[in-house]
């Protein structure tokens, strides 16, 4: 069975100090986790709009959905067991956090438009503002951070890579 826990934190997690807004879910390693991943990413961004406020372009939802999916999906295939998704907002930005439990690490290959599949870190690289990746005690922890707003211009705040 699934399990979901939701934190609120003050000041929509936002100002300094201020604890995040977040979500976390353990997913089983059936197939259907990927969708519920996908579904449970858009409810909590529409919750972070109706309950508090933030902005959320559609393409913020759109891309924490494909990012939600490629790192599921990634954890999934890879490692043994269930897959823990935390969803967090903080400084204008949404956090897409997939623990698993291999140890090891993800490598974006290097770009192949003849190759067929395999190409889902090269998405999410792609289109993140953030990306990290860190090994824990058991499996490790990947990170990915997306705006949540687009600028008045259109375009995607830049990018922010530690």
């Amino acid at each position: 069975m699934d399990s979901v826990a939701s934190v609120r934190g003050g000041e929509g997690g936002m100002g300094p100090g201020a604890d995040p807004i977040q979500e976390t879910v353990a997913l089983e390693g059936d197939g259907s986790c990927i969708a519920k991943a996908r579904h449970l990413a858009v409810g909590f961004l529409t919750r972070v709009q109706a309950e508090h406020g933030l902005p959320v372009s559609a393409r913020a939802m759109e891309l924490t959905q494909l990012v939600v999916s490629e790192l599921v999906t990634n954890a999934r295939k890879y490692a043994p067991g269930p897959v823990l998704m935390e969803l967090r907002v903080a400084a204008a930005m949404v956090e897409v956090v997939v623990w698993d439990s291999d140890p090891v690490l993800p490598v974006a290959r290097t770009t192949d438009p003849g190759r067929v599949g395999q190409h889902g870190l090269e998405i999410v690289m792609a289109v993140v503002q953030g990306f990290e990746v860190q090994r824990e005690p058991v499996g490790k922890r990947v990170t990915a951070r997306i705006a949540l707003a687009d600028d008045p211009g259109g375009d995607v705040a830049g990018r922010l890579f530690p």
